[in-house]
């Protein structure tokens, strides 16, 4: 199974709940905080799954998550939105651009780590 999570987030709390959380159950967990270079974070550090905030500095989750879809070596990488905003709206716009997952802040220690096991799961699975 891979082990190599991208956490894009801005949130000081947030980013160390997250790392904390799935570092304790043995995922690589590398943070990215502004939306502007974010595409390119995730090409270099090639990760098994990202988990991206849809409001950040410089530039949208939604954004991003676009440019992900629409690129031939990140269009099937399993992306995990998340937001403090859990407005339909919302989730129907991630779901339109392709996002593998949705989830809204505050959330449990387990919701995370089940999601991330099971969207790297299926990928790999897919594979």
């Amino acid at each position: 199974m891979g082990k190599r999570v991208l956490l894009i987030e801005d949130e000081p709390n947030i980013i160390e709940a997250i790392s904390f959380i799935l570092s304790r159950d043995g995922w690589d967990v590398d943070t990215h905080a502004n939306g502007r270079d974010a595409v390119d974070r995730v090409k270099e550090r090639n990760p098994d799954l990202v988990i991206l905030d849809v409001m950040l500095p410089g530039r949208s989750g939604f954004d991003i998550l676009g440019d992900l879809r629409n690129q031939p070596e990140t269009i099937d990488l399993p992306v995990l939105m998340l937001t403090a905003r859990g407005q339909t709206k919302d989730r129907e716009m991630a779901k339109r651009l392709g996002a593998s997952c949705f989830m809204t802040k505050p959330f449990s220690n387990a919701e995370v780590l089940d999601i991330v096991r099971s969207l790297v799961e299926g990928q790999k699975a897919a594979s």
